[in-house]
């Protein structure tokens, strides 16, 4: 999905935030658990910004009208290089309705789940400002 990839490319979550419904779905490569809700998943995107070093997308995978797409990535989390995907559906309306993250190797999903631990409080105040402003 062009829009989402523009977006995460400009580092520009407000846009991000707008592409996702309500009750989107996120799945972490690091959490059992999936989470609910466009508050706690724009929460995490900003925390996985603040961890990520040399994001880039490398390739996008499905048809531009289509519901499912796949984002192919590289980035880096501290010393460790990892790839992964971003898999994406689309709702009726177009917007996301479900987000999951796969990482690989295991050093580089270890090394994530770490960082984005060290980012928990953050994350859980941001998400919970989110939800309490109207509209959130």
């Amino acid at each position: 999905m062009r829009a989402f990839r523009t977006a995460i490319e400009a580092h520009d979550l407000d846009a991000v935030e707008a592409l996702l419904s309500d009750d989107v779905v996120f799945t972490s490569p690091v959490v059992f658990k999936p989470y609910r809700g466009k508050a706690v998943t724009v929460a995490i995107l900003r925390a996985v910004e603040r961890v990520f070093e040399d994001f880039r997308y490398e390739r996008v995978i499905g048809e531009a009208d289509g519901r499912d797409h796949a984002l192919v990535f590289t980035a880096r989390v501290g010393d460790r290089e990892l790839g992964g995907c971003d898999f994406l559906h689309l709702d009726a309306s177009g917007r996301i309705d479900e987000l999951t993250v796969m990482v690989r190797p295991l050093s580089g999903a270890q090394a994530l789940r770490a960082a984005m631990a060290a980012q928990f409080e953050r994350t859980t105040g941001e998400a919970q400002g989110a939800q309490a402003r109207p509209g959130g």
